[in-house]
């Protein structure tokens, strides 16, 4: 079931709501589905009880395109699939972005069974690309290179209460994947001047090897 608007409200003034915002339970619909199979590439974020993958189970999944059609999936407690979403993932003619793809990518293999693929970690290409700042996190990669600043507030909070959550957190889940394009465009070509862009592919295909690693508590296995 989904609940399709203009927006979720509680954005700041500044800026401006999605071209389209839906909210769906348990997966997308066909007509979604459609659209997003549509894409050259997805913006994808994930929310989850906690960091440990088997124990910290997936609440909420956020995907948005290039036309700022946004829309937030909804999982309950104890489901294991998401048929129509496990196709747009594993759909290898769409490129999905994520930051710091290594998290989001174990977790949609724990709690639904999906092998993403092909994968852009903004995480990763801005620590390739931008050598020289001192951080990499979403809102910093964001706030310089698309211009706006992200509101995390709410990133810390509750999102088991599936059915109750906030607008204040939906608004938050909507923003962490809107801007991801633009930024994945941007350090694309910092990749491509810099002569680092394929070294960044080589990356990126190794994601899901280290998704693997967390998810089987072996996270440290590189580490000296």
């Amino acid at each position: 079931m989904a609940q399709d608007s203009a927006a979720p409200s509680g954005s700041k003034p500044q800026t401006p709501p999605p071209q389209r915002f839906a909210v769906f339970d348990g997966d997308l619909d066909a007509e979604w589905l459609a659209l997003y199979s549509r894409a050259r590439a997805l913006a994808i974020d994930t929310e989850a009880m906690g960091l440990i993958h088997g124990r910290d189970r997936l609440c909420l999944v956020q995907l948005c395109d290039a036309q700022d059609n946004v829309c937030c999936i909804r999982l309950a407690r104890g489901q294991s699939e998401a048929p129509r979403l496990k196709q747009l993932l594993e759909n290898t003619a769409v490129e999905k972005v994520f930051h710091f793809a290594r998290f989001d990518v174990a977790a949609l293999a724990e709690n639904l069974g999906i092998a993403v693929n092909p994968i852009f970690c903004t995480k990763i290409a801005s620590r390739l690309g931008r050598t020289y700042a001192p951080r990499h996190g979403l809102k910093d990669v964001v706030n310089e290179l698309v211009g706006v600043e992200l509101d995390k507030q709410a990133q810390s909070s509750d999102w088991g209460r599936v059915e109750e959550l906030s607008e204040k957190q939906l608004t938050y889940a909507a923003g962490d994947v809107r801007w991801l394009l633009a930024a994945r465009d941007r350090l694309e070509t910092m990749l491509q001047r810099e002569e680092r862009w394929e070294l960044a592919q080589r990356c990126f295909a190794c994601i899901p090897v280290f998704a693997d690693l967390d998810r089987m508590r072996f996270g440290s296995v590189f580490e000296h």
